[in-house]
């Protein structure tokens, strides 16, 4: 969720500072927030697309461990050998362990580091949710006259926010218009505790569709 706090309209206030500014703002312009991972959680494909990065990571841990378990068994049969083999055949040996265990290494790197596999391939599958996330709340915030839409999923340090601010719904019904999203009245049964399950969800206007999590 890190780089999609990046994307989304923050501001670090405190509930002084949120006073602050309401009390300077015109024009009507509001202070609202959104619960990004809530907004995330009801979006089908960004569940898709986190199910496909966990197949992949585990995939690619087995075949890490699989290299590692290798160097492991490579390194328990040079000890019991060891006592029978030459110094060449031990520096053979003791070599061959050292190559197996860089190849591991490089092996981990290649799936899991800064720009690794899984880097990539999450950069792919969320990248264009986040910023379809995105436009559809600077479009809400224009359409609205906010001034700022704070994330409280982000971290951000507010002591009090009214539900009344929360537009979090509001976004996914924006963003309803050019993905799918589930729709606001399952949202909201999920959110009461009184849904019946995914499978009698339905489809809605701006192509919402029957994923049924709860907001926390």
């Amino acid at each position: 969720m890190k780089a999609l706090k990046t994307l989304i309209l923050t501001a670090a206030l405190v509930c002084g500072g949120i006073m602050t500014a309401n009390a300077q703002l015109g024009g009507g312009q509001k202070i609202v927030y959104v619960d990004s991972e809530y907004i995330m959680e009801n979006i089908p494909e960004y569940g898709d697309a986190q199910a496909e990065l966990n197949a992949l990571s585990e995939k690619w841990q087995r075949e890490v461990k699989a290299v590692y378990d290798k160097v492991s068994e490579m390194y328990s049969k040079y000890q019991t050998d060891m006592l029978l083999l030459s110094e060449d055949q031990k520096r053979a040996r003791e070599q061959a362990i050292v190559d197996k265990e860089q190849e591991a290494k490089n092996l981990q790197m290649q799936y899991f580091g800064a720009e690794g596999q899984l880097y990539q391939k999450r950069t792919e599958l969320i990248q264009p949710i986040q910023e379809k996330v995105y436009t559809a709340m600077k479009d809400l915030a224009q359409s609205k006259n906010y001034a700022f839409i704070l994330d409280l999923a982000s971290g951000t340090s507010v002591l009090y926010a009214s539900d009344k601010n929360d537009v979090s719904d509001d976004v996914l019904d924006q963003l309803g218009n050019v993905m799918q999203t589930v729709r606001r009245e399952d949202r909201r049964r999920a959110s009461a505790g009184t849904g019946t399950g995914a499978s009698n969800s339905g489809t809605s206007g701006g192509g919402r569709g029957n994923v049924k999590p709860s907001k926390k």
